[in-house]
C-alpha cells in the first residue's frame, strides 16, 4: 500500500505541473494577435505593464496612473472612404472649405498591387483608437467603413469641432513618384476667410504635428520625406478643408507613399501598421500629456 500511494502522489504531481505549462503556453491569447502575426504588441493591451509610456508614467501627468487620456477626447480621420469609388457624382460635388470650393472627397491613392489607402487608413486607425481606449481616451471616428461614401472634407472638420476634441489627427498615405520615400505630417497654415479661421489652432496644431513626427519616426523607424517640406517631416497648407475648418487642434499625417516599392512593402505589412498605430497613439498622448 505505501509503494502504491506513493507512486499515486508522484503521478499526480507530474499531472499538476503538465497542465501549468499547457495553460501558459495556450494563454498567449490568440485572438488577441488577430490583426497581427506577430506576438502581442505591449501597447495593445489596457493593464498590460509595457503600455503606459515613459510619458505616461512622470508624476504630475494628468489622468490616472496607466490612464494618462482619461477625460481627453481624440478624433480620428481615417483618410477617404472604401466605399467612394462606388459613388463617384457624390464625392466630386464641391463643398465651401473657406477660403475655395474643393470636392467632397476623393478615392485616395494605392499600391502598386491595388491595396488601398482607404483601406490602410482604417486599419491603422482602428489599431490606434484601440491603443489610446487604453490610456482612457474616449476616441471618435469621422467615419468606420460603415458610411456609403464620405464624409465630405468640411463634415469630417465639423465632426471633431463638435466633439470639442482635444486633438485630431487625419490618417492618410501619400500618392507620390515611385522612389520619393518616407512620411510627412500636414500642419494647417494660418488662413482666415469665409468659413475658415485657424488663426487660434495653428499654435497647437503645430505642437501636436511636433509630437507626433517625432514619436512616428521612433516607433516606425521610417524617415521624414525628403521630396516635400523641405525633409522636415512638417508641411503647411492652406488647401485642405478638414483643417481650415477646424477649431480645435489637428493635423494630417501620409504615413508613407504608396507609390514607392520600399514604402509600400511596409505599408501593406500588419506589423508595420500596428508599429504606426502606437507612434501616433503616443504622438497624441505626448502633446495632451504637456
Amino acid at each position: 500500500m505505501p509503494t502504491c500511494f506513493v507512486g499515486w502522489l508522484l503521478w499526480s504531481s507530474l499531472g499538476d505541473s503538465k497542465d501549468d505549462g499547457a495553460g501558459g503556453a495556450g494563454g498567449t491569447g490568440g485572438p488577441t494577435t488577430s490583426s497581427t502575426s506577430s506576438p502581442p504588441p505591449p501597447s495593445s493591451g489596457a493593464s498590460a505593464p509595457p503600455a503606459p509610456s515613459a510619458s505616461s508614467g512622470e508624476p504630475g501627468k494628468p489622468g490616472a496612473p496607466g490612464k494618462p487620456l482619461e477625460g481627453k477626447v481624440v478624433v480620428i480621420d481615417p483618410g477617404h472612404n472604401p466605399h467612394n469609388r462606388d459613388h463617384p457624382s457624390r464625392i466630386a460635388r464641391l463643398v465651401d472649405i473657406g477660403t475655395e470650393k474643393k470636392e467632397c472627397d476623393t478615392t485616395g491613392t494605392a499600391t502598386n498591387s491595388g491595396y488601398p489607402e482607404a483601406s490602410f487608413t482604417l486599419d491603422v486607425a482602428r489599431r490606434a483608437r484601440t491603443l489610446l481606449e487604453a490610456r482612457g481616451a474616449t476616441v471618435r471616428f469621422t467615419q468606420d467603413g460603415d458610411r456609403p461614401y464620405g464624409p465630405c472634407v468640411d463634415e469630417r472638420a465639423e465632426i471633431g469641432n463638435k466633439a470639442h476634441a482635444d486633438a485630431v489627427v487625419s490618417v492618410h498615405a501619400d500618392g507620390a513618384a515611385a522612389g520619393e520615400r518616407g512620411f510627412h505630417v500636414i500642419l494647417p497654415k494660418s488662413v482666415r476667410g469665409g468659413g475658415a479661421d485657424t488663426s487660434a489652432i495653428t499654435a497647437p496644431s503645430r505642437r501636436l504635428g511636433e509630437r507626433l513626427r517625432g514619436d512616428f519616426a521612433k516607433a516606425t523607424g521610417s524617415e521624414p520625406a525628403r521630396y516635400i517640406g523641405d525633409g522636415s517631416g512638417l508641411d503647411v497648407r492652406g488647401d485642405l478643408g478638414g483643417l481650415n475648418l477646424s477649431t480645435v487642434p489637428k493635423v494630417f499625417i501620409e504615413c508613407g507613399n504608396m507609390r514607392d516599392s520600399q514604402d509600400a512593402a511596409e505599408l501593406t505589412d500588419t506589423a508595420w501598421r500596428e508599429r504606426a498605430a502606437r507612434g501616433i497613439a503616443q504622438g497624441i498622448t505626448d502633446f495632451l500629456n504637456e
